[in-house]
């Protein structure tokens, strides 16, 4: 029997790390008082900032280990777009419409050769999204930082009552699953672990990638998610990120049945025969070939499959309360 591998044992503890913002969040009492101010509560997505009849939304993230793959391959030229991705797809969830971005790049020294390469990969994240880079900033963190974090902030608008946080969500509502582009930019400290047991960055998968260029792969910019809540009723949306189906809890409390999930990739297959990873962790570690849903009456159903042609159902919302995978339930 192969060494088994999780997210937990690898370095990553993700009950520690919900437990941790927990108590963070819990000393965010003040409020602020007067005009623009904030609304509703912190958890969700984004923040929100109300502005009459408009909403302001900031999200934060970054590319996390992922670097340390751009790394490994010697490639740069990409890890930008998952810096976009990770944050312009957290304001889509809620029909925000993403405006501006700031980076922030923290290194022990500034290699100018790698700098220009995700200069190049923050332009055509820009470009997808349609944003404008407005600034930055950079830090030389010798002692404290040991190689490079990219990380950044987005800036989104929308009309108050054309904002969706999920509680339109109704039983029956349709879930929708939309294909990600490949591991996007969560479970990297998992995946790097089980390729690095078996020594297997240069091996070609059925694509002819590498494993190394397939964990490379940038995360998809779900612009058109814009598009379909102009078009459609939309109850409520997700972006597939660390957590995997775990972050559907943030939209309600009724429950989630995925009954018919989309097809998984070869590369979360190759993950988890080699390194013997429970089916399980593999759905709470990574998004398993779907990287966002829309959660919708089934009328709105033909309008999203126009908008997204390989869009699918992957399941309905249940009154029962949890997330159940094929029946089973799922923690």
């Amino acid at each position: 029997m192969p060494e088994s591998f999780s997210y937990r044992e690898s370095g990553v503890d993700i009950s520690r790390e919900a437990e941790g913002i927990s108590a963070l969040i819990r000393a965010l009492t003040f409020r602020r008082t007067g005009t623009f101010t904030m609304m509703g509560n912190v958890g969700h997505y984004a923040g929100l900032i109300d502005c009459g009849t408009h909403a302001l939304a900031l999200t934060v993230d970054g590319v996390g280990t992922k670097m340390l793959v751009a790394d490994r391959v010697r490639d740069w030229s990409t890890i930008g777009i998952d810096c976009i991705a990770m944050n312009v797809n957290d304001l889509y969830v809620m029909n925000m419409e993403p405006v501006a971005f700031v980076d922030y790049i923290a290194a022990d020294e500034i290699p100018i050769a790698k700098m220009a390469q995700i200069g190049i990969g923050l332009n055509e994240g820009a470009r997808q999204a349609n944003i404008d880079i407005v600034g930055g900033e950079t830090a030389t963190l010798k002692g404290m930082v040991t190689g490079l974090d990219l990380a950044g902030t987005c800036l989104g608008i929308q009309e108050k009552n054309r904002i969706i946080s999920g509680e339109a969500i109704r039983p029956g509502d349709l879930i929708i699953g939309v294909p990600s582009s490949g591991i996007h930019s969560n479970g990297l400290t998992l995946a790097r672990k089980v390729v690095d047991a078996h020594d297997a960055w240069d091996e070609r998968l059925s694509s002819g990638r590498t494993l190394g260029q397939e964990l490379l792969v940038p995360t998809r910019i779900y612009a058109e998610a814009l598009r379909v809540c102009r078009t459609t009723a939309v109850s409520g949306m997700c972006h597939v990120t660390g957590g995997g189906l775990l972050n559907f809890s943030r939209l309600t409390a009724l429950g989630f049945s995925f009954d018919s999930p989309l097809h998984i990739p070869e590369i979360f297959r190759w993950i988890q025969e080699n390194g013997n990873v429970d089916p399980d962790e593999m759905y709470r570690t990574f998004n398993m070939g779907m990287g966002y849903a829309f959660i919708a009456p089934e009328g709105s159903l033909p309008a999203i499959i126009k908008e997204v042609p390989e869009a699918a159902v992957v399941g309905s919302i249940t009154r029962e309360p949890g997330i159940r995978l094929r029946g089973s339930s799922f923690s």
